[in-house]
Formats: structure tokens, sequence, C-alpha cells
């Protein structure tokens, strides 16, 4: 005969876990909800009292206003060629240099990643002036490369990557490696990547997004509408002089879809690398 199954209670405490975790979804996902609403709204609405909690009916015409004003879907392929070209040499940098640093002995690599890890502390409005000098004498100005290239070298990838690195991949498998006759670059192929996959889709979410999101540098560098981000172009939606919220919000909930899909899709990978603690 079939027992029946002792259901667990919840304690309290799980209780209120649950609750808590709950209200700072609710939290978290609020400000997407309410930038679709506004999306789909007048732009009197953005200042209406009561405020508007629910969609209305515009998010096609507002959106029809925003191609109207700037190339979106042009823009859009910008900023998605420079992240990705970003956040695919940030992963390979990182990666190689996180390996160094986690498995080699060399002379002065204490004082080289401490200076690289101080190089986070300093702020990048402080860098802009000599960064639009160099990128000037370079040739770069108003041009995708001259947008990406300040941004290949990640000191947090590098340390996200180094640390993961001396946690995950035993010095037994490198040594053996090395004994077997490998490469360094082969060592770091065949045996380091396999491993830090977790890793990559954690930092290349970071990464992406962060790229997703910089408007100084590329607000600086761009005056071609041509080689527009779509940050620059969303930002040229508001320089008339009756300000349409409702287009606006429309173009920024549009741009900010596919940040969503990259989430989603290296969702899995991403959650894994936090909860991950074993070597495999």
């Amino acid at each position: 005969m079939n027992q029946p199954v002792k259901r667990r209670k919840m304690s309290a405490g799980r209780i209120l876990v649950y609750v808590f975790l709950s209200l700072a979804a609710l939290f978290s996902v609020f400000p997407f909800y309410w930038m679709f609403v506004m999306a789909t709204r007048p732009s009197s609405a953005y200042n209406s009292i009561p405020p508007t909690i629910t969609p209305g009916s515009l998010l096609v015409d507002n959106f029809k206003k925003v191609l109207n004003q700037i190339d979106f879907f042009h823009a859009l392929w910008n900023s998605f060629v420079i992240c990705a070209i970003v956040t695919l040499v940030v992963l390979f940098v990182s990666s190689l240099a996180g390996f160094a640093f986690a498995k080699f002995q060399f002379r002065g690599k204490k004082i080289l990643f401490t200076a690289i890890l101080l190089t986070m502390i300093i702020p990048p409005q402080l860098g802009l002036i000599p960064q639009y000098f160099l990128i000037s004498k370079a040739g770069l100005l108003d041009t995708l490369p001259g947008v990406m290239i300040l941004f290949f070298l990640n000191p947090l990838g590098i340390f996200l990557m180094r640390q993961y690195i001396s946690e995950s991949v035993p010095d037994e498998l490198v040594e053996a490696a090395k004994l077997d006759g490998c490469s360094n670059f082969r060592i770091y192929r065949n045996i380091v990547l396999p491993i830090i996959l977790p890793a990559f889709a954690t930092l290349g979410i970071i990464v992406f997004s962060a790229a997703w999101g910089e408007f100084l540098w590329q607000f600086t560098v761009l005056r071609d509408p041509e080689n527009y981000t779509i940050q620059v172009a969303l930002a040229q939606l508001s320089n008339t002089r009756n300000v349409d919220f409702g287009m606006i919000m429309s173009g920024v909930f549009w741009a900010t879809l596919p940040l969503l899909v990259i989430f989603l899709l290296f969702n899995k990978l991403f959650i894994s690398s936090i909860t991950e603690g074993s070597v495999k």
C-alpha cells in the first residue's frame, strides 16, 4: 500500500525569506514594467496624478515616432557589434591573464596584479581627456574601433578569472599536462577553457551589459549619425523643445530587450558559476 507522503511544514523564517525575495523581485521588475507602460501611453501620462500603471495602446505608434527621428535598427546593430567584439576580446584576454596570474610564477607578478586592481578605483571620467587625445592621434575618432579599443582590457575580468581558475583548476592537472608535453596555450585551450565556461557566462553578461549601457565615451567620440550607437541615438530624441516621453520610453524599452535576451540565453551558466563550488 502506498503510504501518504509527509508534507514539510515551512518554518516562519523560510516564509519570511520567500516573502522578502518576492518583494525584492517585484521591486526589481517594476521599473521595467513602468517603462513599458509609459511606452504605450501618450507623453501627458508621464506626469499624470495618480500615476498610470496600466498599459495603453500606443506602443506601435510611439515606436514609429522613434523610427522617424533616428535610424534605430542601424544604431542597434552598431551597439551589438561593439558589445559583441568587446565581450569576446575581454573574455579571451581576461582568461589568458587570469590563467597566467593563477598558475604561473614570474618576477613582479604580485606588483603587476596589484597595479591592475588599483586601476579599478580610478574614475573613468578622469581619463576622458587623455584618452580622447590618444584616440585622436591614432586617427580613430568617430569610428567604432575608437569606441571599442579602450574597453579591451578589463581589470575586473582579470580578477574574476584569476580567482575562478585558482579555485577550479587543480595545479596537479596543469603539471600533468606539462609532463605530457602540452604547451601553455594548449593547456589553456583544452583544459582550462572547458572548466571555466560558467565564469565565461558570468563575465560575458557583466561586460556586455556594461558596454551596452556605456554613454559618455561614445557620446564624446562619435559625431557621424552613421556611427551612432543606440545610446547616442536615443539621446537625440530629447534634443527637441517639446519632449515626447512616450516616444523616448518606447525607444528605451526596445533598446533594453537585447539585454534580457542575452541574460535568458546564458542564465543557466550564470547561475551555475555562482553555485558551483566543486572541481569537475
